[in-house]
């Protein structure tokens, strides 16, 4: 299947808690990382997710913040560190490649961001990502 989102990350589920509508689905990431996904609860039972199910975690780059470093006293829990592979910023907006442990995500954020933050290539970064912003593919 082919997507237009450009973040799609693979991992296994390690963890699942269900709730009535909602369930977070914890995923440990191939480079190490671990994250939390919050999806339907019905969306969990489709795609039959237990622990050890292959996934990939899909994230839109417009869905992916960026930080300089970790943030503390914060609800967004996903806070993947990286370093930046590459800029390219237009007239507004910029997308920004970071390298991250097992593969890459992409952010689009504004060029006034890019320039605020002194982003460019060799830049350490923290990704930030709501658990609501991810999706999972069952693999």
């Amino acid at each position: 299947m082919s997507l237009s989102i450009r973040n799609q990350i693979a991992g296994t589920v390690t963890a699942v808690t269900s709730g009535e509508a909602m369930t977070t689905v914890r995923v440990r990431l191939d480079g190490g990382q671990e994250i939390t996904a919050a999806v339907t609860t019905d969306a969990v039972k489709d795609l039959g997710l237990a622990a050890g199910s292959s996934v990939n975690a899909l994230v839109k780059a417009t869905e992916v913040a960026l930080a300089t470093g970790p943030v503390e006293g914060l609800s967004i829990r996903n806070q993947i560190p990286g370093t930046v592979a590459e800029v390219a910023a237009g007239g507004a907006m910029a997308s920004v490649k970071v390298d991250v442990n097992g593969g890459g995500l992409t952010a689009a954020i504004t060029k006034d961001a890019v320039e605020a933050l002194g982003l460019a290539a060799g830049s350490s970064v923290v990704a930030l990502i709501k658990s609501t912003e991810i999706s999972l593919q069952a693999v």
